[in-house]
């Protein structure tokens, strides 16, 4: 395969659609029969963790429903028609395997010092820089399909604010996607040092959830909401903090420290 063809194909995927459900650092090669993605070191890790079991995030447990609701429709028409049947199982146990990974809710019990800001999302950094709003400095992270996607808090506070907001749905990884629908989250410290960050949905990605109120308090690392399938989340920090992050790095929630104080 030439290698024209292969920058041809890098860049659509790069720009389309695949781009929203896969990192585009992550493709491993491309052909015209198919494409290779890089899976996480361990992809069966899920299935690896303390106790036996990873834990689902709730709200997935209603998408794996739905999956698992075909297999039951499926072995119904097997009686009858076996090529009616059949596909229903299988893309019924597919798509609730899938489900099962992508809800995983893994636990983060890294504690963080004072000073510490926590990522609040696992997925690739896009880009850290001012936006255009005096004394901010905005880190964007990409979540691929392949990421946990639930948020975490980047510090220890009170909600001071949660603010939804309809918008476009365009490609999670490219930079028209911070005019999509989003849903803002406001910390503020004890010290007064305010973190915001937002949920931000995708072409595909239309659904967010929220897990916190205005007027409650948050411990650093605890669970704030979840973002369906490839979405971008944005973090907005005083410009005095010490970013610790680059575009390109690849990032925990909850687990990789995104700044300090």
């Amino acid at each position: 395969m030439s290698s024209l063809w292969t920058k041809l194909l890098e860049k659509q995927f790069s720009a389309g659609l695949v781009a929203e459900l896969v990192d585009a650092t992550d493709l491993k090669s491309v052909s015209r029969k198919g494409v290779w993605v890089r899976f996480p070191s361990c992809p069966h890790k899920f299935l690896m963790y303390p106790g036996g079991y990873m834990p689902v995030a709730p709200i997935g447990f209603k998408v794996i429903a739905c999956g698992l609701a075909a297999v039951v429709a499926g072995l119904i028409l097997l009686k009858w028609c076996f090529w009616l049947g059949m596909p229903l199982i299988v893309l019924g146990i597919l798509f609730s395997a899938f489900s099962l990974y992508f809800f995983r809710d893994p636990e983060r019990p890294r504690v963080f010092a004072e000073q510490e800001i926590a990522c609040p999302a696992d997925g690739t950094v896009m880009s850290v820089q001012n936006e255009g709003k005096p004394g901010i400095t905005v880190i964007r992270i990409f979540l691929s399909i392949f990421n946990v996607h639930v948020q975490r808090a980047p510090i220890a506070g009170t909600i001071t604010e949660t603010k939804y907001t309809k918008g476009k749905f365009a490609v999670a990884y490219k930079p028209e996607a911070r005019e999509n629908e989003k849903n803002l989250i406001a910390i503020t410290g004890q010290d007064g040092r305010k973190v915001e960050i937002e949920q931000i949905t995708g072409a595909i990605a239309r659904r967010i959830a929220c897990y916190v109120a205005e007027g409650q308090n948050v411990k650093s690392g605890e669970r704030v909401g979840m973002i369906y399938f490839g979405s971008q989340v944005a973090v907005y920090l005083p410009e005095n903090a010490k970013i610790l992050v680059k575009p390109g790095d690849k990032v925990a929630g909850a687990e990789t420290v995104l700044a300090t104080w």
